[in-house]
């Protein structure tokens, strides 16, 4: 597969799908431009080389073409200033033969909001989904689709995907505009490259011990990549709020402590599969409660299946952090996916700091660790840890259905 590193784009149009959806406050100024850090060295590489940059990325979700709220013309001089050079604009990525054709060698365009035309998506826009007509104009929109793709694909002669955070959808510019490049012509940025290797380090080349940690309030919503690290890991640790579907499954007491009843049957059947695969479940064995869902509320260490009635467990406790560190810091593969409490209030974060410290500490000794999906980004953000573990991904839903064990359409169109 050819790879940007051996790729040389002088004198060559380089689309490249980006992930600029970035946070705007009120006044449409960027509050975190960490997705925009992460692509510029995919595109300051194709700038260094004497290429022509075609940039494309889409903004929030929006329901019209145009959308001003979402325009990306926002975060151009922000986009410029990172880059070092004056980024021209498209305002609409259909009809930009005439900028791309203007593009000299090391000059960058970007292209108005892809999502501004649902083709994009290849979602139908202004029907319900159980309106009988809806599959129809779906299948429509798909046709559309390709054309949509072909257009923007006739702007370049090589096409880049660096927005992973996307993979997970087969999109006009993240999986189908692939098909009209050939496999020289096609190929991952750099920021899409590690997280592939992140990726397959600890789904595939997996060096053991290998430890999950996966946290978050259901099970239910991380049910699929529980049960694909069943057969992958050697130490499953179950935290936050889902703790006490199981610690009520058992038989146990848990108070107002969340808990999805409809899957307690679940819950056993998860504990049952790990001792058939003989992977090490462990979940907590004390809590901090509280008696209010508050800072300022009243907290007690209790058993975590002997909660009293106006109580609910927001943290892991002192005998818990203790035994999860044991499994993590003798562990040569880690993978961390959610808090193991609400991390948020600085009085239920003890349980989630410790963990990121065993983690950091492991790391240290050799062991590779990523952390991705949502809230352990923020987590580990927060305690100021992530340049002391291998990998925090920006993927989001792309890492987890990753961890899922799916093929990502972003991914497959490049690999083929």
């Amino acid at each position: 597969m050819t790879t940007i590193d051996n790729f040389n784009f002088a004198g060559k149009k380089a689309f490249v799908r980006v992930d600029f959806n970035v946070p705007l406050d009120e006044n449409f100024n960027i509050t975190d431009d960490t997705r925009i850090r992460a692509a510029m060295p995919t595109l300051k590489k194709i700038i260094a080389d004497g290429g022509r940059l075609i940039i494309a990325s889409h903004m929030g979700r929006p329901k019209k073409n145009p959308d001003p709220k979402y325009s990306l013309k926002h975060i151009l001089a922000h986009v410029s200033e990172k880059l070092g050079v004056e980024v021209k604009f498209a305002d609409d990525c259909l009809k930009a033969q005439d900028a791309v054709a203007a593009l000299k060698d090391g000059e960058a365009l970007l292209l108005e909001n892809v999502r501004f035309y649902a083709e994009e998506e290849g979602k139908p826009r202004g029907i319900e989904k159980d309106d009988p007509a809806y599959d129809a104009a779906k299948k429509e929109l798909k046709v559309a689709q390709k054309e949509f793709a072909k257009t923007l694909a006739a702007y370049a002669d090589v096409y880049v995907n660096d927005a992973f955070g996307t993979a997970h959808r087969k999109h006009g510019t993240t999986a189908v505009i692939a098909d009209y490049f050939d496999a020289d012509h096609k190929m991952f940025g750099y920021l899409m490259s590690k997280e592939v290797n992140a990726v397959d380090k600890v789904m595939n080349s997996i060096v053991r011990p290998f430890t999950a940690i996966m946290g978050g309030s259901k099970v239910s919503t991380k049910i699929d990549i529980i049960e694909n690290l069943l057969t992958k890991v050697d130490n499953l640790i179950l935290c936050g709020g889902m703790t006490y579907t199981f610690k009520k499954a058992m038989g146990g007491t848990i108070g107002m402590s969340l808990c999805e009843d409809d899957k307690l049957e679940l819950a056993l059947d998860i504990m049952k599969k790990a001792k058939e695969n003989n992977v090490n479940l462990l979940l907590a064995i004390d809590s901090v409660v509280a008696d209010d869902f508050s800072p300022n509320a009243n907290t007690q260490i209790v058993d975590s299946d002997k909660i009293q009635d106006g109580w609910e467990g927001l943290d892991i406790g002192p005998k818990t952090i203790e035994l999860f560190k044991t499994a993590i810091v003798n562990s040569k593969t880690i993978l961390w996916n959610g808090p193991c409490g609400v991390f948020e209030m600085d009085k239920f974060a003890v349980g989630s700091k410790a963990i990121a410290e065993a983690i950091c500490e492991a790391t240290k000794n050799g062991a590779y660790s990523l952390i991705g999906g949502g809230d352990s980004v923020a987590c580990i953000n927060k305690f100021g840890l992530a340049d002391q573990v291998s990998y925090v991904s920006t993927g989001g839903g792309a890492l987890l259905e990753a961890i899922e064990g799916k093929v990502l359409p972003g991914i497959a169109a490049v690999q083929g």
